[in-house]
């Protein structure tokens, strides 16, 4: 979820970009022949990018902070551990470079030109709620939790891999696959859990389903 967001983010940064680049240089539209500092409702396709830039920085804030909540209620899981060192330290860099680049494309486009403030502060707004999401999440609140119905992985992205229509579990190199039926695979990276918990969290999700139609692979215990 959170690639697609970064992807979606990119997709409106790119024409916000230059739009901010025609209408701070005032380049010449010879389609529309006018010139950039006199296109019509200029003021109003910047706010239609802000309107885009805050709703996907939203959603991705929602779902980033509800996955910490859910993960955070220990006593809900048959089985709860925070991640592991390797995969916090991983989740803490790509945070920090999120923050970084939009904090460099806001700064961008407002030194551009001034009426690029409102996309400008919706990065920004991102980039304030990044700093604390790292901040909260440094203190173990990144985790991964197992109940009877699905597995969730709760960081920087939040997983949720459930149980039902399951019919294989498997490892290969350094992540774990869930297949289900008609040929649906998910998966996350097997160093979210310790290493020293990995074959504790390994039986206990053998428990969770049912081997008799799940093929779990040994390899894994």
């Amino acid at each position: 979820m959170n690639r697609s967001i970064n992807i979606l983010l990119m997709v409106v940064i790119f024409p916000t970009m230059l739009l901010t680049i025609i209408v701070g240089f005032d380049l010449p539209l010879d389609v529309l022949k006018t010139t950039g500092e006199q296109l019509q409702y200029k003021e109003e396709i910047f706010l239609g990018f802000a309107t885009l830039l805050g709703l996907l920085v939203i959603r991705r804030s929602i779902r980033r902070w509800m996955g910490m909540r859910i993960v955070g209620k220990t006593q809900r899981f048959k089985w709860s551990q925070v991640v592991s060192k390797q995969r916090k330290m991983r989740v803490q860099t790509y945070l920090f470079l999120e923050g970084l680049v939009m904090g460099l494309v806001a700064f961008a486009l407002y030194q551009v030109t001034e009426q690029a403030f409102a996309p400008a502060l919706a990065l920004l707004i991102g980039v304030v709620d990044t700093i604390i999401f790292a901040i909260v999440g440094s203190n173990n609140r990144y985790r991964v939790g197992l109940s009877s119905k699905a597995l969730i992985v709760a960081d920087r992205e939040v997983t949720l891999l459930y149980f039902t229509g399951l019919r294989k579990i498997s490892l290969h190199q350094q992540t774990i696959y869930f297949d289900y039926v008609k040929d649906l695979q998910l998966s996350f990276p097997v160093n979210c859990v310790p290493e020293e918990s990995r074959e504790e969290f390994f039986q206990k999700l053998e428990e969770q389903v049912d081997t008799e139609r799940v093929f779990f692979s040994r390899k894994m215990i």
